[in-house]
């Protein structure tokens, strides 16, 4: 835990105790804050009082003696309107800010040389941000790994001189976090996501910039307009930017060229890693990955040599494309965590033979956008709610079935795959659907899809 010392002997609000939110709590008071700490859920502020942390109904408190507000980022800050929380903490002059702000504030004030790297984007960033604490964590070096990945920021380890922080942090954390000032920031790529909580695409992306705006060192992808007008602003205000690319060479930065991730320098191009043959990172948005990643490191001192050997053992990102088993010519690949179009078309984009399952509770749009890579699927095994609506999409287009389970769809793709005389063939959960009509979420269908072909007779798991 990273105790909060910069709110010792303060009287502190906190409102959202989900997972994060608890932890958050509990560095406070770890730290010598007074919390007052609620939640719409009675029983999270029950399980808060049990481990001790003072609660109280916002609404009744007395908001002049506050000096933060920490908000959990998942409640509205501005739209589609703001938590009367929020209104409250205005209408009294206190500041509002979350939980990675806190980390930010504890790294200043006892290790400001500690290395942060922060990673954002609306896609790619959770693989980037696994790979760079992969490549750090296998070089040696005392890694912590957290914020939107999945580990709250505060549980992690204190910053200090010789620890890395590598921290995931979504649009919402960026939102509450103000000063947020990392040694490396990375923002990877911007489409329009989350406008429902951010109104428009030129709000989004204002805040998306905060991290690279004030980061010692700005990594930012220039595939997309709004990043190449970000990383333009940044080197006009003098910092450092490594421009990174997918889909087009560069002058001077990072960029992808097949597998390649090359590197243009002085007008020289060389060829920095091959990601050829390295099963956990194929496809151009994964190159683009990759280069990020490796600016990264190389920017706080990783030589060369140690990145290419964590690339090399990049064990890859759970429920991302995430390769778990093989049976001959087939490889099964979990791509749970794809839950829209834009979402699934990278791994339909990396292999060249493949047995799809997808389906699930619809997103708006449903796969029509996913049709250039229809000749690629061999044949689709649709669950879900979704399965009518897909099957209406791909027509005449793509063999379908409709299985109806994630079990059904394991059992016949993976016979139909083993029966094909192509060379390498998938068997690829890559859903473009929410998961909530069948499972709890995304990573419950991954785990269910990983034990579906665990019980396939003469299966080699991977992980």
């Amino acid at each position: 835990m990273i105790p909060a010392t910069t709110f010792r002997d303060r009287q502190v609000a906190l409102f959202g105790l989900g997972g994060s939110g608890l932890a958050t709590a509990q560095a406070l008071v770890a730290g010598g804050a007074s919390v007052t700490a609620w939640d719409d859920n009675p029983d999270s502020v029950a399980k808060a009082a049990a481990l001790g942390i003072g609660t109280g109904d916002l609404r009744q408190a007395d908001w002049s003696g506050f000096s933060a507000f920490v908000l959990s980022p998942g409640v509205p800050l501005t739209h589609p309107k703001p938590h009367w929380t929020v209104d409250l903490a205005k209408a009294a002059g206190v500041e509002i800010i979350g939980d990675v702000e806190l980390f930010v504030r504890e790294r200043r004030a006892h290790a400001p040389g500690c290395p942060f790297i922060a990673i954002t984007g609306t896609n790619g960033k959770s693989t980037t941000t696994a790979l760079i604490a992969h490549i750090l964590k296998s070089s040696g070096r005392d890694t912590q790994l957290g914020g939107n990945i999945g580990t709250a920021i505060m549980t992690l380890d204190p910053p200090a001189a010789d620890r890395f922080h590598v921290v995931e942090c979504s649009s919402y954390q960026i939102d509450l976090a103000p000063t947020l000032d990392p040694s490396v920031g990375i923002l990877l790529n911007l489409t329009p996501d989350h406008l429902d909580r951010h109104g428009d695409m030129q709000h989004y992306a204002g805040i998306k910039e905060r991290l690279v705006a004030a980061s010692d060192t700005a990594i930012i992808g220039v595939d997309d307009p709004y990043c190449e007008a970000i990383a333009d602003r940044a080197a006009l205000a003098g910092r450092p930017v490594v421009r990174i690319a997918r889909h087009r060479p560069l002058g001077e930065g990072l960029y992808a060229d097949g597998s390649r991730v090359i590197r243009a320098e002085g007008g020289i191009a060389t060829v920095l890693a091959d990601l050829d043959g390295i099963a956990t990172l194929r496809g151009s948005h994964n190159v683009q990955n990759a280069a990020a990643a490796m600016a990264a490191c190389l920017s706080v001192g990783v030589p060369e040599s140690e990145i290419l050997t964590g690339l090399s053992s990049f064990p890859g990102l759970r429920h991302r494309m995430q390769p778990v088993a093989r049976k001959d010519r087939v490889i099964f690949v979990n791509d749970s965590k794809a839950t829209n179009a834009e979402a699934a078309a990278p791994a339909l984009a990396s292999y060249e033979r493949i047995y799809w399952i997808a389906g699930g509770l619809p997103k708006e749009g449903g796969i029509a956008a996913l049709a250039p890579f229809f000749p690629r699927i061999a044949k689709a095994y649709l669950i879900g709610e979704a399965a009518p609506v897909f099957a209406a999409t791909l027509g005449e287009a793509v063999a379908f079935e409709i299985s109806g389970t994630l079990e059904q769809a394991v059992g016949h793709a993976s016979a139909d795959a083993a029966r094909d005389e192509a060379g390498e063939a998938a068997v690829l959960l890559s859903p473009a659907c929410a998961s909530f009509d069948q499972y709890k979420n995304f990573e419950v269908r991954g785990d269910a899809f990983v034990a579906h072909v665990r019980a396939i007779d003469g299966v080699t798991m991977l992980i």
